[in-house]
């Protein structure tokens, strides 16, 4: 049932995601699904770039399937190290990451992105191609992904690069790893230490992305919260001196229904003494 609940929440606009999440989880725990009710109350609420997607992976069910189909096949020709299959899958990627990133903008209703939200958007359609935790994520993503290089993508094209271009290749085959051997073992290394410092600054950036957007959304949070908490104390201030005037009315009335006592029993008296004499 969370599955649906956190569909409509991804499906919102990002103004509305904060006050939906808290009616979904509501209605969660009002019908005993605690485990959806606490899905439902971590989720994160989506960047721009993140609901975009969303919203494509929401709408266009294909386009992941697309997406993790391609990525499935690239990954084959990286392996085999396939020059054609290549050259023509990276041709089919840049169509189909144009096309969704068109669709995706149609489906928020984004006539007019910035640069940085479209590069956000197919930084993002580009890594659910190159990764498939990213693909599977799709349409509950809270954040733009990017893809780093690294991984089977990043290691098969370091190997391939050398052999992009097989018009090159005039030489017998032997002479070239006779004359890389030597400076293998050092680029190698250059290059591991290179991949370990880009993948620590890409963690921390996202680390980084990830505490700015949840001091955003803590930001938006906190702003209606005061109000609702000012609102809480005036009304709390005014039904305080409601219940003060209350029980000041409640004590005269007391005192005003023992006084007119006092005086109906003095008449009582006074009527039972005359009528005692007139006898």
């Amino acid at each position: 049932m969370a599955d649906g609940d956190l569909d409509a929440l991804y499906s919102a606009k990002p103004e509305d995601f904060t006050a939906l999440r808290t009616k979904l989880a509501g209605e969660a725990k009002r019908r005993g699904d605690t485990d959806a009710a606490k899905q439902i109350s971590a989720a994160r609420k989506p960047t721009t770039a993140a609901h975009v997607v969303n919203v494509l992976a929401l709408s266009d069910r294909a386009a992941r399937n697309r997406l993790t189909s391609l990525g499935e096949r690239l990954r084959a020709a990286h392996s085999e190290m396939d020059g054609e299959a290549i050259r023509k899958l990276t041709a089919e990627q840049r169509r189909l990451i144009d096309e969704l990133a068109k669709s995706a903008f149609q489906h928020a209703e984004l006539a007019d992105p910035t640069a940085a939200l479209r590069d956000d958007v197919t930084g993002t359609l580009q890594a659910a191609v190159a990764d498939p935790d990213v693909a599977a994520r799709l349409g509950h993503l809270s954040k733009a992904e990017q893809w780093s290089g690294f991984g089977e993508f990043g290691d098969t094209a370091i190997v391939f690069k050398p052999t992009r271009s097989r018009k090159a290749k005039t030489e017998p085959e032997p002479k070239k790893p006779a004359e890389k051997e030597p400076r293998d073992k050092g680029q190698t290394e250059r290059r591991r230490r290179q991949q370990e410092a880009r993948a620590a600054v890409s963690a921390a950036e996202h680390a980084k992305a990830e505490a700015d957007d949840a001091a955003k959304e803590l930001q938006s949070d906190l702003a209606t919260a005061r109000p609702r908490r000012d609102d809480a104390r005036k009304r709390l201030r005014d039904a305080e001196a409601a219940l003060t005037g209350a029980e000041d009315a409640y004590d005269n009335a007391k005192q005003a229904s023992r006084d007119a006592a006092a005086v109906v029993k003095g008449a009582k008296a006074r009527l039972k003494s005359g009528g005692g004499l007139d006898r």
